[in-house]
């Protein structure tokens, strides 16, 4: 006989188990009605679609940074279908977005900026709400459409949403910022995908190297309009057409450019939430323009992958999209220096052709190459005939692909070719398969037309024994795990588009570092934060290692917290290549910057005296990377304690902010979110600090300012004399009043006192008045008169 209080507690759990749904149903907002918000402090400030399938409200890109947009609530990964505010991310505490009651629809930040609005279209909207297709509407009392997301695409286009002539599909970049790649009907109105970049454009789907009839597509078709239909069929105006693999209805899909540069469309499997791809536009990655950036070549290792020329190094290992600079420069002349060539076979360089030479010898095109200071590299041909070789001006769209009847030849000086044959620096990179790139054309001997034949022939042999040995080392490598893996983009059966792999950042053991550092004898310096010692890592890099104290919290919540800085990549910012977390240690592990703090030079520590030159260029270079951190990078960061001692200098004095993140360390344990409780060094703190107004990314502003003036003028801005008028603080308020007086004066002769004297009048007029005008802005006593950092960066470029 069943217990009656068995099927009675069973009936009470089905009861709680349905209202506890149905509670879940009700947390979520239906519509935005006219006056209401959402807003990220309430986590069911969220609008779903009727079925549940789609999500509208403030996105979490990190801990700090949020986006308004839609995304697919059942997706594992919650895949954002459309993004209101993607180039400008808003902070969590305080942002949120309102349907006013004048019809208008505004995102504002924390302080009250207007980041993204639909402005006011009808006094008739009703309310905002999510349709089952994905599409946000503004709607009347009777339903009518005001407003639509559907008429204005990101990335991702969704069954029943039209592309038209007016709009177009920008991809991301990993910090789901707009990047390069567009998909959109070009001017002879053909759907194509192109790489727009501020000084190149070209379009790579379809085929450029051929003719509209042989990609099957129909010019000038005035109606200009794409679809992709709810079983997975697209068709275009063109006569572009494709279709799912895996057709039918019942099943969620999104058609979207990822940041690689390809089309792909999606399918999302029900039972996990994954995604698989059921069509793409390229399967072979390296026909994608611009993927390996500037001067960067895409091989296949057999899966594609990035690499440089001899003679360049990576930009950015995490994005190999800013491609590869030279690490030399060429000038033009005779009796300037002597230039040679580096051979790369199986290589071309698409585009940026100057001139063809038919049916020239390899030595012509030596010479015609030589001969033009435009000229930065040759693509050779051998066949078909007539062989000769193409001159170019630029370096892009690099792609080695054994069989291609071509070599290219970059131009390189000799003495670096020579220095570089003796010690060749590429390999610190980890750069896939540098065997590829060894090769180096002798212009020593003379190679007729029979003879570059045989090149080849051996060439290939050589070649391809070269590739057995790159299978060998990164197959050793996987087998070891002792050398740093280079950033390598490769494309997968099995994976959803590409990735990016990257060991820049890792954990280290307490006894690793000690050993590193020699325990920790050689102290580069120390700071309110704890010393920095240098070390010297079993791969022969050198390193920085930083000992924090009164560091709080777990192990797992600290690795957290750094891993996230680990992640921020930008020349002016210092590297952090890794953490230690054992008990109560608790350190950090930076790149190596060869010149120390700018403190040391600037103050006279060293005895060296820094040019104005290199003046201008730290506070271009820091202006850059504050500004990084606080409008680009993904994860919203204050500095909090900008100063002379946390700005280092490399060989080339190009700056580098340290301990940026340190604010968000110290205060991860705590519930004020308005980081009162930080301080930044005497001198250098904003009013904000000593007052009860809220600490925004201003406080950095008001830290710059103090910097730039100390850059021009050479000693501390606390120490200035006062001359009776009472602390320095109202001095430097003096100082400021003169300056903003005397700046109108057209001669400018007023600047000479304020200018470092050590400097004996080497410096350059309208540089240092742009310095003073900006530092004067950036000292605003009210944190809403400063210029963002971003401002101020626009200032130095367009002087």
């Amino acid at each position: 006989m069943v217990n009656p209080f068995f099927i009675l507690h069973l009936t009470f759990l089905l009861i709680c188990s349905l209202l506890d749904e149905r509670v879940a149903e009700i947390a979520h907002v239906t519509y935005l009605h006219r006056g209401s918000s959402l807003s990220v402090k309430q986590a069911s400030d969220v609008i779903r679609s009727p079925d549940g399938s789609f999500s509208f409200g403030l996105y979490n890109l990190s801990s700090t940074a949020f986006t308004l947009s839609i995304w697919f609530t059942n997706a594992a990964d919650r895949a954002i279908a459309w993004t209101a505010n993607r180039d400008r991310p808003v902070h969590g505490s305080g942002s949120k977005v309102t349907l006013n009651k004048d019809g208008s629809m505004v995102l504002r930040d924390y302080d009250g900026t207007v980041v993204w609005e639909v402005s006011k279209i009808s006094a008739k909207v009703d309310r905002v709400e999510l349709m089952d297709t994905g599409n946000l509407v503004m709607v009347d009392q009777g339903g009518n459409i005001l407003w639509q997301s559907f008429e204005h695409p990101t990335d991702t286009l969704l069954p029943g949403q039209s592309l038209t002539a007016t709009t177009k599909l920008v991809s991301t970049n990993p910090s789901h910022r707009s990047s390069y790649y567009t998909l959109r009907f070009d001017e002879q109105y053909i759907l194509s995908l192109s790489y727009d970049e501020p000084h190149m454009s070209n379009l790579y789907w379809p085929n450029p190297d051929q003719n509209s009839w042989s990609n099957k597509r129909i010019l000038y078709n005035s109606s200009r309009r794409g679809v992709l239909d709810k079983p997975g069929q697209f068709e275009a105006s063109d006569n572009t057409s494709f279709i799912a693999s895996d057709w039918g209805l019942d099943i969620k899909r999104r058609l979207t450019l990822d940041y690689d540069g390809n089309l792909r469309l999606y399918s999302l499997n029900k039972s996990d939430g994954s995604w698989y791809i059921s069509w793409m536009a390229f399967s072979q990655l390296c026909d994608i323009h611009g993927l390996c950036g500037c001067n960067g070549i895409c091989v296949y290792t057999p899966a594609a992958a990035c690499t440089c020329p001899r003679g360049y190094v990576v930009m950015d290992p995490n994005d190999w999209s800013k491609g590869c600079k030279p690490q030399f420069s060429i000038t033009c002349g005779k009796g300037v220096q002597q230039m040679g060539f580096v051979g790369i076979p199986w290589t071309d360089f698409w585009g940026s052709d100057t001139n063809f030479v038919m049916s020239a010898s390899l030595d012509t095109c030596r010479e015609v190459c030589l001969a033009s200071c435009s000229c930065v590299a040759f693509v050779y041909k051998v066949y078909p005939h007539p062989h000769g070789c193409y001159l170019k001006s630029g370096l892009f769209n690099g792609k080695t692909t054994p069989g291609y009847p071509g070599v290219t030849y970059v131009k390189v000086p000799e003495s670096f070719l020579s220095h570089s044959q003796a010690n060749s620096s590429d390999s610190a990179h980890g750069h896939v398969c540098n065997e590829l790139r060894t090769h180096t054309f002798n212009y020593a001997a003379r190679v007729d037309e029979k003879g570059t034949a045989w090149y080849y022939y051996y060439s290939f042999l050589a070649a391809f024994f070269l590739v057995e040995l790159c299978f060998i080392a990164v197959g050793w490598w996987f087998m070891t795990r002792k050398q740093s893996v280079c950033s390598v983009i490769w494309a997968a059966k099995d994976e959803e588009g590409f990735r990016v792999v990257a060991d820049h950042f890792r954990s280290f053991t307490h006894k690793e570092l000690q050993k590193a550092t020699n325990n920790f004898m050689d102290e580069l310096g120390h700071g309110r934060h704890g010393s920095v010692y240098k070390g010297i890592l079993h791969d022969n890099r050198v390193v920085a290692v930083k000992k924090l104290k009164d560091m709080k919290g777990g192990e797992a919540e600290f690795e957290t917290e750094v891993s996230v800085i680990g992640r921020i990549y930008h020349m002016n910012l210092v590297r952090v290549m890794g953490v230690c977390s054992e008990g109560t240690h608790r350190l950090l592990v930076y790149e190596f910057v060869e010149n120390g703090s700018l403190d040391m030079f600037l103050f006279g520590s060293k005895g060296l005296l820094l040019q104005w030159h290199h003046r201008y260029k730290i506070a271009v270079g820091v202006a850059k990377g504050l500004a990084y951190l606080h409008h680009e990078c993904m994860d919203w960061i204050i500095h909090c304690d900008v100063k002379p001692e946390n700005i280092l200098l490399d060989e080339e004095f190009e700056p580098k902010i340290s301990d940026f993140g340190f604010a968000k360390l110290l205060q991860r344990d705590e519930s004020d979110s308005d980081m009162s409780k930080v301080r930044g060094t005497r001198g250098y703190m904003a009013p904000e600090w000593v007052s009860s107004a809220p600490v925004t990314e201003k406080v950095d502003v008001y830290s710059f300012g103090v910097v730039l003036l100390e850059l021009v003028m050479g000693h501390r801005m606390f120490e200035l004399p006062t001359n009776g008028s009472g602390d320095a603080e109202s001095a430097l308020r003096q100082l400021l009043l003169m300056i903003g007086e005397n700046k109108k004066i057209s001669d400018g002769n007023w600047i000479d006192d304020l200018v470092d004297p050590r400097l004996n009048g080497d410096f350059v007029r309208p540089e240092v008045l742009l310095m003073l005008e900006v530092a004067a802005l950036c000292l605003e006593q009210d944190k809403n008169q400063r210029p963002s950092m971003s401002d101020v960066v626009q200032k130095f470029l367009c002087r």
